[in-house]
């Protein structure tokens, strides 16, 4: 699995670009600007990467990530992303999305959620439990640090946990994705795990440098997670 179409080309898709291309990856990156916005990103990437329209990164590789506000799925290519294993980084935050009743209720998890929207494709969670700069800073570090994975289809699962251990880190099964509000934000397993400093990350989060947390802290954290209260969500 050498190839990943990626959706999205903010913080989050542009990090997991970089760490892709250095481990070998070819990445086809689109958004909804178009390929032509791309250029300087393409072009930082090198070789290994290239600009496509959504539609070409939807059917592009082995697996697609999928890195766009809940508010654009109304816009993706559902046709072509059927079949496709998704890895999604997303989380629901109600000043960007909107208020979905559904999240508020607690009737189903932001990643459920997602799969009924996309009712075709197998989604597995990764990658939204960790701020965007952390990420580059924080693979292959020593002791490796964990991100945790959560996904109903078992072999989209072991699919996406490969790919993310390629990228530089370990991963801990977190579940189904009834299960993935233990490391939603406000669960106790969201981006402060990863703080090198508790107090400075809550003053100025781009300043603060990452620490890496092991699959076995990663996995207390995840058995101690509190189901937050989505209706009180407010960034």
């Amino acid at each position: 699995m050498k190839e990943i179409g990626i959706i999205g080309s903010g913080a989050i898709g542009s990090a997991i670009a970089r760490l892709a291309v250095k481990a070998d990856f070819t990445v086809m990156i689109a958004n909804s600007r178009g390929p032509e916005s791309l250029t300087n990103l393409i072009d930082e990437l090198g070789p290994n990467a290239r600009a496509g329209t959504v539609e070409d990164a939807a059917t592009f590789g082995d697996l697609v990530v999928l890195a766009v506000p809940l508010s654009s799925y109304s816009s993706l290519p559902v046709d072509s992303l059927a079949g496709r294993t998704i890895l999604s980084t997303g989380n629901y935050y109600p000043y960007r999305d909107g208020r979905i009743a559904q999240l508020d209720a607690l009737e189903t998890t932001t990643a459920e959620y997602e799969q009924s929207l996309l009712p075709h494709t197998h989604i597995v969670k990764a990658f939204n439990n960790i701020v965007a700069h952390h990420i580059p800073l924080l693979a292959h570090s020593e002791p490796r640090t964990a991100l945790p994975v959560a996904g109903d289809d078992v072999a989209a699962k072991k699919d996406v946990s490969s790919v993310v251990r390629a990228l530089g880190f370990d991963t801990v099964d977190a579940g189904t994705l009834a299960e993935s509000w233990r490391f939603e934000p406000e669960s106790g397993a969201y981006t402060t795990i990863y703080a090198a400093n508790q107090e400075g990350f809550s003053k100025d989060f781009l300043a603060d440098r990452g620490a890496p947390v092991p699959s076995g802290r990663l996995r207390e954290l995840l058995a101690a997670s509190q189901r937050p209260d989505v209706a009180a969500r407010q960034f």
